[in-house]
């Protein structure tokens, strides 16, 4: 087991999906912490205006890219470890949510849920392990969702996403424990961001976006492999999902409204 867990004299930071939103505010949570981190995402007016903030001994650099650009994440780590000597951690969570309803299955909407959630975690996270591989050391975390626990109205393309990276997590942790590369994923509910203000229904135990960025800061810095919030809100759907189908499915119809 990887013990492992960056400091800003190990290297620096990189976090993908950070124009807004948990990305925004886990950028400057780590930044204050002290780190030099790379933020990405495709706007590069809004990473320009968050690098322009003011961090104490930390700072945010804007590094724009398409997430489902291989080649540019590649060239994205290339360049952060030319600039710094290494990176120590990276947070991939750029992420997109399209509701999809059963009346009217549209392909597309699948086809680009897993685009960006999946392949363009996967297009960050290889590059960034080979480089930490030659380092003998890393963090890696993985921005999945609580909607990986089990199905929710509208997530059908979404959680297939979400799902799938709590496996692979899993997965590679074997490996990468015997890498001295700690690998984290990290399961958001409900936050009050741009992405969730579009939501139709009701959000039990709907989190500020400031307290969620401090539970990722502090859920990196310890042992945990998964690093959940609202706990309360994990537990509830894990609990049921894994107890009994027909209370799953009626305690989701009625708080969500279907």
């Amino acid at each position: 087991m990887s013990t492992f867990s960056a400091t800003p004299n190990d290297g620096a930071l990189w976090i993908t999906g950070a124009s807004e939103g948990i990305g925004k505010a886990v950028a400057q949570a780590f930044a204050k912490e002290g780190f030099t981190v790379y933020a990405s995402a495709r706007s590069k007016d809004k990473l320009e205006e968050l690098a322009s903030g003011s961090f104490g001994r930390g700072k945010i650099i804007a590094l724009p890219l398409d997430v489902t650009d291989r080649e540019a994440n590649r060239k994205a780590v290339e360049a952060i470890v030319a600039a710094e000597g290494a990176i120590a951690a990276c947070i991939l969570n750029a992420g997109t949510f399209r509701p999809v309803r059963g009346k009217a299955i549209n392909l597309e909407d699948f086809d680009f849920t897993l685009n960006v959630n999946v392949n363009g975690v996967l297009n960050g996270m290889a590059p960034a392990v080979e480089a930490m591989k030659e380092r003998g050391q890393g963090q890696i975390a993985i921005v999945s969702s609580v909607a990986g626990y089990g199905g929710l109205p509208k997530n059908a393309a979404y959680g297939i996403s979400k799902a799938g990276l709590i496996n692979m997590c899993e997965s590679l942790k074997f490996d990468f424990d015997k890498m001295n590369i700690k690998i984290q994923v990290i399961c958001p509910g409900f936050i009050d961001t741009p992405l969730t203000q579009k939501n139709d229904f009701p959000m039990p135990f709907l989190m500020n976006v400031d307290d969620a960025a401090q539970r990722v800061v502090s859920g990196m810095k310890s042992s945990k492999f998964e690093i959940v919030f609202p706990k309360k809100l994990g537990f509830i759907l894990k609990f049921v999902n894994l107890w009994c189908y027909p209370v799953y499915f009626w305690l989701v119809k009625k708080t969500t409204g279907g």
